[in-house]
């Protein structure tokens, strides 16, 4: 069993890598535009968020190396989108921006790491806690390319719904759920089985509005608000 947890874990690993690499290609065009233009920055700071407790999370959890070598690349990744974004952002952006950033991926993670070791002595207390932050984060880090439906369903378009997001989604969640289940870690199951159900109904969605003839005028409508990166 804890053969076959290690080779799914592997598995889990590869998966995650290519989610965190998905917006390679949207910050490609904003680095040849010289400019953000209407994305927003905060998917990527969450990001950046769950991945760095999760990191802390498989450090001082036994056992759960494949969680922080992962989550470790995706620190690295999501880094890189947020300088890249940060240098880039218009002036009157920079400030609300950089704001998220130092209290989102510094103030908060000091303060929850900070806090559940001088909270709690015991060292798997400090663990359960550390899981289930990171499991409320992962489970609003599924839910976020939900945003995209309401503009699929009035557009009927599925233009700002990527599928490959949504796939590899779909996948993360489900190979680490089944890790989940190898490994009984509770933490990584609740969020990743719900991230597996979330990614199927976006798959749904987008199977269903894939051929649907769409509705220019209210796509217009729908482009006006910023639409971020990983919607």
């Amino acid at each position: 069993m804890a053969e076959l947890s290690f080779y799914v874990g592997v598995i889990g690993n590869v998966i995650s890598v290519l989610v965190f690499l998905s917006p390679v290609e949207a910050f490609w065009k904003i680095v040849k535009r010289r400019s953000t233009e209407e994305y927003e920055c905060l998917p990527y700071i969450c990001t950046l968020l769950g991945s760095s407790l999760w990191t802390y999370y498989g450090i001082v959890t036994p056992g759960e190396y494949l969680v922080s070598t992962v989550n470790g690349f995706g620190v690295l990744a999501e880094s890189i989108y947020i300088l890249i974004f940060l240098f880039f952002v218009p002036k009157p952006r920079f400030l609300k921006t950089i704001t998220l950033v130092l209290a989102l991926n510094i103030l908060f993670p000091v303060i929850a790491i900070v806090g559940t070791r001088t909270a709690f002595g015991d060292a798997k207390t400090r663990s359960n806690s550390m899981g289930f932050i990171c499991a409320t984060l992962n489970i609003i880090m599924y839910g976020s390319p939900l945003s995209a439906i309401k503009t699929v369903v009035t557009t009927k378009s599925v233009k700002y719904m990527p599928f490959w997001l949504s796939f590899f989604l779909f996948l993360n969640g489900a190979i680490w759920g089944v890790y989940a289940l190898l490994v009984h870690d509770v933490f990584l199951l609740v969020p990743n089985g719900m991230g597996f159900f979330l990614g199927t109904m976006q798959l749904l969605i987008y199977a269903f509005y894939r051929n649907a003839k769409s509705n220019v005028k209210d796509e217009e409508e729908a482009l006006a608000p910023s639409q971020p990166l990983l919607s």
